[in-house]
């Protein structure tokens, strides 16, 4: 029956795509795992290179952050005294905006940020001596190539999100502080006492707990697709290094939105 052998062509379809995405997964989870180990076993000789991707990561993503993290302060300076003014809690914006930022705004709006700038970054570098033959030249120089390029990597990310989530929160409270006490005139001292009052260890500690993950899963992702560019079967060559870059920064802000609600769901 004709209507029978499409249901299990689309059925076969199915299931190859399924395959090939648990088939991806556990590469990547291997991947990680390989750079990972990697950093333990390199000894000293992975310390310049991660100063290195420290400096990339970290520093050159600075003023973005800062950036980011004071407008969007003071956003939600602006939309939330406009909500609270309402219920005549004006009082609590400082609380309103800090609880936001540290819970939630910070690491998922500086890991995106992160994504676009360094994680493209990693992929296309990593791409581009792929299809040059540059990996295949470490290893035949008996160079562990992920302990070479991912390793690093991935402990500078490790260092560098949670540190640039601090300062986005702290940036963005000073946006909040710009936005309700000096244009909006609410009283300062309420506004420091709760953002003091109700921020808790807690907080804190999720906040860069969610950092920690998402740099761990945007450096992975990134690395491996820049790792793997030529074994895509959509493109070739430098349209390959370029299909890998876009499918690295995708998958990383739709993993790091998804593990925001998991570690979330935790914590609360």
């Amino acid at each position: 029956m004709p209507g029978l052998r499409m249901f299990g062509n689309d059925l076969r379809l199915l299931s190859r795509y399924s395959l090939e995405r648990v088939r991806a997964l556990g590469a990547t989870t291997l991947f990680m795992a390989d750079g990972l180990l990697q950093i333990f076993t390199s000894g000293t000789k992975i310390v310049p290179r991660t100063v290195n991707q420290l400096y990339v990561i970290g520093a050159k993503s600075l003023f973005l952050i800062m950036l980011i993290g004071i407008f969007c302060g003071m956003v939600l300076g602006l939309q939330g005294y406009y909500t609270l003014v309402q219920f005549g809690s004006v009082g609590m914006l400082g609380s309103a905006v800090s609880l936001s930022l540290i819970r939630e705004l910070g690491p998922v709006l500086t890991a995106i940020m992160l994504t676009g700038r360094a994680g493209s970054s990693m992929t296309a570098e990593i791409g581009v001596m792929r299809i040059t033959d540059q990996i295949d030249a470490l290893d035949v120089m008996d160079i562990n190539s992920v302990g070479y390029l991912v390793s690093p990597r991935l402990l500078a990310s490790l260092i560098a999100f949670p540190l640039l989530t601090a300062v986005f929160d702290v940036i963005g409270i000073v946006g909040g502080y710009l936005t309700g006490v000096l244009m909006l005139h609410i009283n300062e001292g309420a506004y420091f006492y709760r953002v003091a009052s109700s921020v808790t260890h807690t907080d804190i500690y999720g906040g860069f707990l969610k950092a920690v993950v998402f740099g761990l899963l945007v450096t992975t992702i990134c690395c491996y697709q820049g790792y793997t560019a030529n074994k895509r079967h959509d493109s070739v060559g430098p349209e390959a290094v370029g299909n890998a870059t876009t499918s690295a920064v995708v998958i990383s802000c739709v993993l790091i939105l998804a593990a925001d609600y998991v570690i979330t769901s935790f914590l609360l």
